[in-house]
């Protein structure tokens, strides 16, 4: 059964990213929000955001709260920061796999890819 899941790395610290907002949108036919969650101690979701008959082909987009998070650790960030809120669009060509989309951002930085 296919299903989405994310996680957070938090590069700056070597850690997971623990306790940022994760918002999931469906961008086919408009912009349509689906769920919002907070990653756990491990920097990720307790269940995956998507399976089964939900998790459908078609364009998503994920958003992390990175400059929260980082404010949130009292580090200090210009203003506005030039991370702050993370947006990464994906395709889903194929709903009976398992996409996996981590999140490793500092706040200079981050980047992405399908895991596994």
């Amino acid at each position: 059964m296919g299903r989405l899941t994310t996680h957070v790395l938090d590069t700056a610290h070597g850690r997971p990213g623990q306790g940022i907002a994760v918002t999931l949108f469906r961008l086919d036919g408009g912009r349509r929000e689906l769920l919002r969650t907070v990653t756990n101690d491990d920097g990720r979701c307790d269940r995956p955001l998507l399976e089964g008959e939900a998790f459908e082909a078609g364009t998503y987009e994920l958003v992390f709260a990175a400059g929260d998070y980082f404010r949130a650790l009292v580090t200090t960030l210009p203003e506005p920061p030039f991370v702050d809120e993370v947006a990464l669009r994906f395709g889903v060509a194929d709903p009976a796999q398992h996409y996996h989309v981590p999140l490793l951002v500092s706040p200079w930085s981050y980047s992405t890819y399908r895991g596994s």
